[in-house]
């Protein structure tokens, strides 16, 4: 059984963010200003009105309207990563938590830096609030988009953190 992908561009406040996704939901959401942009597969067919709640809810997201997304999400990952990013998901708007914390809360402790490659790995970035992570010492650690931006969606968000 084939599944059609589309993808969309959206124009936010912080640049250009590609879309892609699925019939199962979205599969990848990258800042295109930012060290990952998104380079559209070639199997994919722009479609916007597929897209139309994604840009809803990332409209109210900037505008301050809401702080969870409510979307079908088909991130493609190993199981381990799918366990990082679903953990990732728990974090709320205006939190911020170590990659020992995320590790923890996979129950492997000691698989913090395999939590940080995970972490990077993360395909939906923004909705799996994988910028939400910082170092233990409350300071920004990595973001494929770039320092700046991450710090920018934790300023956003009203997240505390050390520069």
């Amino acid at each position: 059984m084939s599944t059609d992908t589309y993808y969309s561009i959206y124009d936010s406040p912080y640049g250009d963010i590609a879309l892609t996704a699925n019939n199962n939901g979205l599969t990848a959401l990258a800042f295109q200003s930012g060290a990952a942009a998104l380079a559209i597969p070639e199997n994919c067919s722009k479609n916007e009105s597929f897209f139309s709640q994604v840009h809803q809810q990332l409209t109210e997201y900037f505008a301050g309207e809401r702080t969870t997304f409510d979307l079908a999400l088909a991130p493609q990952g190993t199981p381990f990563q799918q366990k990082v990013w679903q953990a990732l998901t728990t974090i709320k708007q205006g939190e911020t938590k170590s990659y020992a914390w995320l590790a923890d809360k996979i129950n492997n402790k000691k698989a913090v830096r395999a939590v940080g490659t995970a972490n990077g790995a993360n395909p939906i970035a923004l909705i799996i609030p994988c910028h939400r992570v910082i170092g233990s010492n409350g300071k920004l650690t990595g973001y494929a988009g770039g320092l700046a931006l991450k710090a920018k969606l934790l300023m956003h968000e009203k997240a505390q953190f050390k520069i």
